[in-house]
């Protein structure tokens, strides 16, 4: 597809061509429009409101401003509310504190996989 057939079918779908979208090379436009439109906006297998909230939590963890802003309106456009996007971005805060600390502290792969698989093997037999 063309830069001008891309420029297009955002118009239509956003009322606007983002602006950085003109700065993608022409040779990968049309595979970057195609991900947006099929994996970002499209209906897959997760709903879009959660997409969006993780896409909230990935760029909160990547301090990117563009997206946090971009990912906070979708995931609110798509039917998340206020205190949804709060609770993503509190879980995402819990999830890279562990994260920062298990790494930092080094702790032994294997063993806390085997930690995790018993916790899992409990929750099942007594669910």
């Amino acid at each position: 597809m063309a830069r001008t057939d891309v420029q297009r079918e955002m118009k239509e779908m956003f009322g606007e061509v983002i602006g950085f979208i003109d700065q993608i090379p022409d040779q990968f436009i049309d595979a970057e429009w195609d991900l947006i439109k099929r994996v970002q906006f499209g209906q897959t297998l997760i709903p879009n409101k959660y997409k969006e909230l993780i896409g909230l939590g990935v760029a909160a963890v990547t301090k990117c401003r563009y997206c946090v802003l971009f990912h906070t309106e979708s995931a609110k456009l798509f039917g998340a509310t206020d205190e949804e996007v709060e609770e993503a971005v509190h879980y995402t805060k819990l999830v890279a504190g562990w994260s920062t600390y298990i790494n930092g502290m080094q702790v032994d792969y294997d063993e806390f996989k085997a930690q995790v698989d018993r916790v899992v093997e409990h929750v099942k037999a007594t669910a």
